[in-house]
């Protein structure tokens, strides 16, 4: 069904099947359900393609909206259209109709992190999706903007965006973390989970968990169903503070991965070890998806905040299929995710000073990117001597090791002027420098691949500090930007007095 828009700002089409739009055009949408951020119509001058679907309002006529302004307000503001959900943020509905029919072991064969499609194809920070507040919950509520700040965004766009990113795409904005800054946020009646960072030595920390607890990941098992047309890896996972096991697959790894991504915007989640969809059931590749997996594993339960999740919870303690499913579903519809996550935050009561934030965040920046490359170095020479390990060096010994042993045969062609005693020797140096060979071949094993484990660890930790320190620098600079507008009585001092500036 076409609907009619006006565009928000204007967008100049850099590809093939896209159009460009002028601020204040009106526009014909051909389906409001936008796909991946983009809608699909046409401009006023007839052409007809895609455009970002943040850069328009949809015009409704007021008998069709129960809330004043809220449909036709831009994305991002207080009256962003929440009755009617862009569908590039909804989760595959396979995942929830398809569950009561299958095999409680094999629920998310058809969603991994890897095909879904909010996650690669518009990834925010920590490779998050964009949030989708739900606001069919009956304990969600709007404040009112100040009468001066409606007006600001109701009227000429020029004024209106003061502190706000016009980049709709950045992580800033997808992310949530612009619209908490200004405040923009739908006020939860009741949050029922609470996340308290604390005033350390040092500066701001997280919390420590009251309830600190470990988890050992044992017993990779190679099994079937489906009578052996299906093949899986399953695990026994046992966490210390229930010491009752249970057992998952990758998949089930994938899917709480996946949980933390889009809950946890501005905290840094390490990649699970990667995908393998060829010789995924040899034993070195087990052995080292396992010791990953161990690796992983020990640093969501030792993480103050992860670690109280209750999606993580859910994973590590529900045996039932039943009751999987249903925490399963839970999960997945929480609502304090991306923006609203913020709210969760509980903050400690010292000031803290934009100028001294900012600098602190610049340093973690400088050490950040020194680090990911001082990584990848390491990463890189330590895997260059495992492949001579493994080939070169092995190899040169046992040439080493045969040239000895084609000495000692020789000797054995002259039985008469041969001595025993030395040919032996010969013989068994040869054997010795073959066996070193097998030994250079053994050792990373018991080093090497443990650093590397390691380092792959810290390179899924490290990447995500980019986004992560963008959305820091974003809240910064709105609301440095803001308050100098203040001071300078260019913003309303009721909208600087509104910016969330102790929860940075």
């Amino acid at each position: 069904m076409s609907v009619k828009a006006k565009a928000l700002y204007t967008f100049l089409s850099e590809n093939n099947g896209e159009i460009s739009i002028q601020e204040n055009e009106e526009l014909i949408i051909f389906d409001e359900n936008s796909v991946d951020g983009w809608f699909q119509g046409e401009n006023s001058r007839g052409e007809r393609g895609i455009f970002p679907a943040s850069y328009v309002e949809i015009i409704r006529s007021r008998s069709n909206s129960n809330v004043t302004d809220c449909s036709i307000s831009p994305a991002g503001s207080l009256g962003k259209d929440f009755s009617t959900p862009n569908t590039s943020l909804h989760y595959p509905q396979n995942d929830y109709d398809d569950d009561d029919y299958d095999d409680w072991d094999d629920w998310d064969d058809r969603s991994t992190v890897v095909d879904d499609a909010d996650h690669t194809r518009n990834p925010g920070a920590n490779g998050h999706a964009p949030e989708n507040p739900m606001t069919n919950n009956p304990n969600v509520h709007y404040r009112p903007k100040p009468a001066s700040r409606q007006d600001s965004i109701t009227s000429s766009r020029k004024g209106s965006m003061v502190g706000r990113n016009l980049n709709r795409f950045s992580s800033f904005v997808r992310s949530g973390v612009e619209a908490f800054v200004l405040g923009d946020v739908p006020m939860m009646a009741k949050i029922a989970e609470t996340y308290s960072i604390d005033m350390g030595p040092l500066g701001p920390r997280w919390k420590e968990n009251p309830k600190p607890f470990s988890c050992s990941i044992e017993d990779p098992t190679k099994q079937t169903k489906f009578k052996g047309i299906k093949t899986y890896i399953s695990y026994r996972v046992t966490p210390s503070h229930t010491g009752r096991p249970v057992y998952r697959r990758y998949k089930h790894f994938d899917w709480l991965y996946n949980r933390l991504l889009h809950k946890f915007t501005v905290i840094s989640v390490p990649h699970l070890p990667e995908k393998q969809a060829t010789g995924r059931f040899e034993e070195d590749f087990i052995e080292k998806r396992k010791r990953r997996l161990i690796l992983w594993m020990n640093h969501m339960t030792s993480h103050p905040v992860l670690s109280q999740y209750e999606g993580f919870e859910h994973f590590l303690m529900c045996a039932d299929d039943k009751q999987w499913k249903l925490g399963k579903r839970r999960a997945e519809k929480d609502e304090m995710v991306g923006a609203h996550f913020m709210l969760t935050l509980q903050i400690p009561k010292e000031h803290q000073d934009l100028q001294d934030v900012e600098e602190r965040v610049d340093n973690f920046k400088a050490f950040a990117r020194k680090m990911d490359d001082s990584v990848m170095q390491l990463t890189h020479v330590a895997s260059e001597l495992v492949r001579k390990h493994l080939g070169g060096f092995r190899k040169e010994f046992q040439r080493l090791g045969n040239a000895f042993q084609s000495i000692s045969h020789a000797f054995t062609l002259d039985p008469p002027y041969r001595s025993d005693g030395l040919n032996n020797a010969i013989s068994h140096t040869g054997r010795t420098y073959e066996n070193i060979g097998e030994l250079f071949a053994e050792q990373p094993k018991y080093d090497l691949f443990h650093m590397l484990d390691k380092l792959s660890l810290y390179q899924g930790l490290l990447a995500n500090f980019p986004d992560i320190i963008h959305l820091q620098k974003g809240s910064l600079s709105s609301c440095s930007s803001t308050c100098a507008s203040s001071l300078m009585g260019k913003v309303p001092l009721q909208l600087s007095a509104d910016l969330r500036l102790p929860d940075i």
